[in-house]
């Protein structure tokens, strides 16, 4: 008898993320189903160590943040504003310069002034930069070799989740901003329990279990939530990140439906741009959002980072 849908859909769902979690551990794939005794035992450590785990260790995000947040929520707010608050963090100041001075926003005159660029922008990708400004070095701030690397392909999925999810958002009558913000912050948790294998007992020894990986990423949507609530993120993104803790439920607002199906789709994404996406799986967004707003956010996404490691 065939699986129901939404039994399917979880099974989807908990297949994409083993395969997800070998490929930022840069793990081999394995036979093995039930968690072995070593493992449990550091389950039940790294369970102990997330317990405590003190999330003033993670880098602080800016001080300007929260208002600037406030303002970009406004469509009115005024560029001189917007410029000020970012004056206030000169690597903000960087970044912002950076992306106006690419080919893409290069324009006749060149850009003398910090509030030149904020209007060149626009509000939407002055959203986008910002939040990439404060997320990428977090991702990216695992310590030893195989950190860098998770790093580096957890800062992959971000890009694509956070996109996935602004383009659901305009489809599905969502927030665009709050849901690239969810999208981009939505496996900060992994990144963490990266940490704190790297610090208690690396991966590169025996056959990993599929059980074993289910609970490291049980104990990173818990501790992605942490996180959300420890930057005093907006209450919807928060709500949103809780929700993905659901493993067995479907989430019940519009953003936490959005952030699932992003992570879906920015974990299939990711998996085959690297050749680890086998030809029998695909991302099952069940009935969270309408099959052709996911197909879509599919395409759009393979147009947009298809090419990216090619």
């Amino acid at each position: 008898m065939p699986e129901p849908p939404a039994e399917q859909a979880l099974a989807s769902r908990v297949q994409l993320e083993e395969l997800f979690h070998r490929f930022v551990l840069d793990l081999p794939e394995s036979s093995l189903v039930e968690l072995t005794p070593n493992e449990l035992a550091l389950v039940k450590r790294l369970d102990l160590l997330s317990v405590r785990f003190d999330m003033r260790s993670l880098p602080r995000l800016p001080s300007v943040l929260p208002q600037l947040l406030r303002e970009l929520r406004s469509d009115t707010a005024a560029g001189a504003q917007l410029a000020k608050l970012i004056a206030r963090d000169p690597l903000l100041i960087g970044e912002v310069m950076r992306v106006t001075s690419s080919v893409f926003y290069r324009s006749a005159q060149p850009i003398t002034s910090l509030q030149q660029a904020v209007v060149l922008l626009g509000q939407d990708t002055l959203r986008q930069v910002v939040a990439q400004h404060v997320m990428k070095p977090i991702l990216q701030a695992n310590t030893g070799s195989g950190g860098q690397s998770a790093g580096v392909r957890l800062w992959e999925h971000a890009e694509r989740c956070a996109h996935a999810s602004a383009f659901l958002a305009r489809n599905a009558g969502g927030d665009a901003f709050e849901s690239y913000l969810a999208g981009i912050i939505a496996r900060t948790g992994t990144g963490a329990v990266v940490r704190l294998l790297e610090t208690t007992s690396p991966l590169n020894e025996a056959p990993v279990s599929a059980a074993f990986l289910a609970e490291c990423d049980h104990l990173a949507a818990r501790l992605s939530l942490q996180a959300a609530q420890h930057w005093e993120l907006p209450a919807r993104v928060v709500e949103a990140v809780a929700e993905m803790q659901l493993q067995d439920a479907k989430p019940i607002s519009t953003l936490g439906k959005i952030l699932v199906v992003a992570d879906l789709l920015a974990m299939e994404q990711v998996l085959g741009e690297h050749a680890r996406l086998p030809k029998s799986v695909e991302a099952d967004c069940g009935n969270l959002l309408p099959a052709s707003t996911v197909e879509r956010c599919r395409k759009d996404l393979r147009s947009n980072f298809e090419n990216t490691h090619a």
